[in-house]
């Protein structure tokens, strides 16, 4: 229920970005539908959609996006150097492209094709990081 309702609030967030950048009948029609908010990949996805980026593109933004804000909060919470933080992002690029290919060949199949790797362990973290008195980030 945790990651549930981070992405829900991340997928609001994204949400008025993109309406704001990429005006869409079809972000409209998600808004209007989940007004509480739409889950953040399916926002990803319609904003990827409605800025005119095909699946490869759609998958390096998703994959920058989950190593960028980890690199941020390391700046922030251990007062690492930012360059060094830049650095290590830079070195991960050709995972990043494999990682993006690889999604964006899954995208092409069924919906029962698609990886769906479990991580029980971050949801079972979540749920006890949401009940911490004090909280740093929501995800």
């Amino acid at each position: 229920p945790a990651l549930r309702a981070v992405a829900r609030k991340l997928g609001r967030q994204l949400m008025r970005a993109a309406r704001a950048t990429w005006p869409s009948d079809e972000l409209d029609a998600l808004a209007l539908a989940r007004p509480r908010g739409a889950h953040q990949p399916v926002v990803f996805g319609l904003t990827a959609r409605a800025a005119g980026l095909g699946p490869e593109d759609a998958a390096h933004c998703v994959a920058y996006e989950a190593v960028s804000g980890p690199a941020t909060a390391v700046v922030r919470l251990l007062s690492l150097n930012p360059f060094e933080a830049t650095a290590v992002l830079a070195r991960l690029a050709p995972e990043l492209d494999r990682v993006a290919a690889m999604a964006a060949a899954a995208a092409g199949g069924s919906i029962d094709e698609l990886p769906a790797a479990s991580a029980p362990l971050l949801d079972i973290g979540a749920e006890a990081h949401a009940g911490w008195p004090v909280r740093l980030f929501a995800s």
